[in-house]
């Protein structure tokens, strides 16, 4: 997607993201806020579909995939993680722009999550708490991924409300950003490019990684 190496740490990052979508976080000392509900009733109808036994089946597989792709479109606000990944310059942007860079981004992480579920292992995710910004406004949910060879990495889906439900619009991966990754490289691409080429070479990585020659 540019002439220059990603970041090292944006593959592992990505697939621990991409896992840690799969399972549902378990174990909760207190009610669960509205903004856990909405992340955990979307990761209940993932497993459901996971778990179809359809699934295993490439000849019937493809609806429940949709299911799935529609469950990860419904909980993640891509405008957003897409308006804070490129930052700043986002507003130099036109609104046609904003959204064929949406809509290529979304599909970039959408097709690398589809390509990572058959890599399902039974690892654990347990809910660990919550932090909510005073007025409210932002809740970043937290939870601790268990890996099968035992290592335990932190991860902080951080959400907001808009529509009526609650939307991630970043995560932390071993409190790595997910956007603030992205944004370096997006920006080394736009300090030379315009947003028409960083949506080209979006692009062209989402194909990439749908033909599997992205791992």
């Amino acid at each position: 997607m540019s002439q220059r190496s990603p970041s090292p740490t944006l593959p592992s990052i990505v697939s621990v993201l991409l896992v840690c979508l799969l399972f549902l976080p378990v174990g909760m000392a207190h009610a669960a806020s509205p903004a856990r509900m909405a992340l955990e009733t979307s990761i209940n109808r993932v497993l459901s579909a996971i778990k179809n036994p359809d699934y295993v089946n490439p000849a019937t597989r493809a609806p429940l995939r949709q299911q799935i792709e529609d469950e990860v479109l419904h909980i993640f606000d891509f405008m957003e993680f897409s308006s804070r990944t490129v930052g700043p310059r986002w507003k130099t942007f036109s609104p046609v722009q904003q959204k064929d860079f949406s809509d290529v981004f979304a599909d970039l992480l959408m097709t690398t999550y589809l390509n990572k579920i058959d890599g399902y292992n039974g690892e654990q995710v347990i809910y660990t708490g919550e932090v909510v910004d005073p007025k409210g406004e932002r809740t970043e949910v937290r939870t601790l991924l268990t890996m099968k060879d035992g290592k335990k990495i932190p991860v902080f889906y951080r959400m907001l409300p808009k529509n009526g439900t609650w939307l991630v619009y970043d995560v932390l991966v071993e409190n790595i950003s997910l956007v603030k990754n992205y944004r370096t490289q997006f920006q080394d691409i736009l300090n030379t490019g315009n947003p028409d080429q960083l949506i080209a070479k979006v692009r062209v990585k989402a194909a990439e990684v749908r033909q599997g020659h992205v791992q």
